[in-house]
């Protein structure tokens, strides 16, 4: 029996593919939905038969922000619990442990899939990924604003290193809707597909990290990349030279010269 009730948790072909699961509510988060939320990225990052991750939505939406009716009936003090994160773990970057800034601390790959409507949480949940695709009928809103409420949970952080701080602003203070084509233009998604094609895009996508990459190789990237905003340039760059030299005892990086030069498929795994 699934652990899960608001969310699907599927592995195949060594992806695992998260799909909130409340489409008549185009997948509005509820509480147990964002506990599970942390439950399937934690399972997923765990697994090692699991090498990247899909998050998509069901039905029409990717995730249309939190539910209004948990909204409606919100005690202040829900906004400070602790209950809804993992034990703080000491080997994790604190940045990367708050309750919803955890995507960063997986060691693997995360593609969103924003199937439509994308807005609040939902953006927020986006933001958090490593890489974003978009249908071409998805539309997009930070909605905070126009909600009374702040820049929530981080997307203070997250959207203007996306997308830049002049966009953050305009995006965070209209709360606008936007349409796909604008979300390519600023950066905020990385391609944009016909919807009958999306999902089919980001598999091809994650499929090739799947079989063509070093999982060892995207696990120490994704960490290098969200150190850097609390680094100089002279720390970056001594960060990549302990990894590189790391790299080179490692089997991934055996097995990748050796695939090279003998014109074959990768067999590479991770260690």
């Amino acid at each position: 029996m699934s652990r899960f009730q608001d969310l699907l948790y599927e592995v195949k072909d060594r992806i695992c593919t998260v799909t909130l699961n409340r489409p008549d509510r185009l997948n509005a988060a509820t509480d147990r939905m964002q506990t599970e939320i942390r439950l399937a990225m934690e399972q997923a990052g765990a697994d090692d038969d699991v090498r990247a991750i899909i998050l998509t939505g069901a039905g029409r939406g990717f995730c249309a922000g939190a539910e209004m009716a948990e909204l409606d009936g919100l005690d202040p003090n829900d906004i400070k619990r602790t209950d809804v994160t993992r034990p703080f773990d000491p080997a994790r970057r604190g940045d990367y442990q708050a309750r919803f800034s955890f995507f960063p601390a997986v060691p693997k790959p995360i593609v969103a899939a924003l199937n439509g409507p994308t807005a609040g949480l939902g953006l927020i949940y986006a933001l958090y990924a490593d890489v974003r695709f978009a249908s071409e009928n998805a539309v997009f809103s930070t909605a905070f604003a126009k909600r009374g409420l702040i820049a929530e949970h981080g997307i203070s952080w997250m959207l203007p290193l996306v997308v830049g701080h002049a966009a953050a602003l305009d995006l965070l203070m209209s709360a606008r809707k936007f349409d796909a084509a604008e979300a390519l233009r600023i950066g905020l998604v990385s391609r944009t597909a016909p919807a009958d094609r999306l999902m089919s895009e980001v598999h091809d996508y994650a499929r090739d990290l799947v079989e063509n990459v070093s999982p060892r190789s995207i696990r120490t990237i994704k960490r290098q990349l969200y150190e850097v905003p609390f680094q100089t340039l002279a720390e970056a760059i001594a960060t990549a030279n302990a990894e590189m030299f790391e790299s080179t005892l490692s089997e991934d990086f055996k097995e990748g010269v050796a695939h090279f030069v003998e014109k074959r498929k990768a067999r590479f795994t991770g260690r």
